[in-house]
This record gives C-alpha cells, structure tokens and sequence, in this order.
C-alpha cells in the first residue's frame, strides 16, 4: 500500500515534469534564430586576438591627429577633460549615432580605462566598422604616458 505522502510527492513530480517540459518546448531558440548572435558569432571567428585593441605606447605622438578619437564616456566627464581632438558620443549611443563616424579614416575609441569604450568598438565592428580601434587603458593611460594624474572613478 502506498503512503498518501508518496501520493502527493508523485502527484506533484508529474506536475513539475509537465510544466518544465512545456516551458523548454515553448521557449524560443535563443541563439538559432537570433540574426545579432550570429552576426557576433561570425564576427569572434574571424577577429584577432587583440580584437583592435591599441596601447597608448603604439601611437607616436605625431600620428594621434590621423585618428578620428571618440570619447565614449558621459558629457561630464568628457567636459573635465578629454584628449585633445575627441568628440564625444557616449558609449551606448555609437550605434545610435554612427553617421558620425567615418568608414574611410581610422577611429580610436575610449572612455577612463578601456572597458565601456570596449563594448563600443566591438558594437561598430560587428557593425562592418573595420577602421574601429579601441584605446587599451583609456584616458587614464593617456593621461599616465603624458605625466598625468589619472581620473578617479566617483
């Protein structure tokens, strides 16, 4: 004879396993349909190692003005300072306002330390932007190459 506890656990498993069941049949494909997934997938096969990712130290002093430099922190940060020649798009507007960004001259992307302005390049790369570079360190590893104090995050 079989227990009324055993009852109710094998009752409830059957439920449990019905509605994970359903869920994993109803839920979408997440990557297999996904047209911007594959688009990054392609992009991260094909990609260096470097990923486009430039050091303050591989740019003589000379050749910062051939670069289109795009300050991709906030305007407030970019008011209190920014490397001479930057215009300002914040980061998660790049796509949003890539008008603005030449397809034909090489652009240097950065924010205070590399991570947010990382994000930026690798948007305009998957986006075709071949000519996207991103400033290793940032603004801060500007700063640090010139004798500068480096910018502190509040």
């Amino acid at each position: 004879m079989t227990s009324p506890a055993l009852l109710r656990f094998r009752l409830l498993a059957s439920i449990a396993l019905v509605l994970v069941s359903t869920f994993f049949a109803m839920a979408p494909a997440v990557a297999a349909e996904n047209p911007a997934v594959e688009e990054m997938a392609g992009y991260l096969d094909f990609v260096d190692y470097q990923g486009g990712v430039m050091l303050v130290q591989q740019i003589p002093d000379e050749e910062w003005k051939n670069f289109v430099l795009i300050d991709t922190r906030d305007a407030g940060q970019y008011g209190k300072g920014h490397i001479p020649g930057a215009i300002n798009i914040e980061w998660r507007r790049v796509l949003a306002e890539r008008e603005k960004i030449p397809t034909d001259k090489p652009v240097l992307v950065y924010c205070n330390t590399g991570s947010l302005s990382g994000q930026a390049g690798f948007a305009l790369r998957v986006a075709g932007y071949e000519n996207v570079r991103i400033l290793q360190g940032g603004y801060n590893a500007w700063l640090k190459a010139r004798g500068e104090a480096p910018v502190v995050e509040q």
